[in-house]
């Protein structure tokens, strides 16, 4: 796996281009006029794409039918030294369709337990947290 980074402009845009040529925009969103996420930003944008693609996978072999999908990721960040790493993250899944609730906290569970490489990779140091939404009712165990 490998990615291009371009610097766009005279400042902090960048182009990250992977192998098959899609891209996303960098940039530092703490000066007015960012024309791309930040790098935090894109590490929570990971960890739903992530997990967001295990979820669907499980539940489309399992023949639930999936109207609408939506992930809601925060993340909590704390001073270390000159850096402000991730705490903690807490993703939030919105189901809507004929979708079992149980099989859906299920498949959030397995993404995060076992399949997500994203969330394995920031574990040893982020607690990672998910709730699942089924047609608009939590689901919990």
């Amino acid at each position: 796996m490998k990615i291009t980074l371009n610097r766009l402009n005279d400042d902090f845009l960048f182009e990250c281009t992977n192998s098959q040529g899609n891209s996303i925009l960098l940039d530092n969103t703490s000066q007015p006029g960012a024309k791309g996420v930040s790098p935090m930003e894109s590490v929570l944008m990971a960890v739903a794409g992530c997990s967001g693609i295990d979820v669907v996978s499980i539940l489309k072999k399992q023949r639930q039918e999936i109207t609408g999908f939506k992930a809601e990721v925060e993340g909590e960040r704390i001073p270390v030294e000159d850096a402000k790493p991730f705490k903690a993250i807490k993703v939030k899944f919105l189901l809507e369709g004929n979708v079992d609730p149980k099989k859906a906290l299920k498949a959030a569970q397995l993404s995060f337990e076992k399949y997500c490489s994203v969330s394995k990779t920031l574990e040893p140091n982020v607690e990672i947290g998910y709730e699942v939404f089924v047609n608009g009712e939590q689901v919990t165990n």
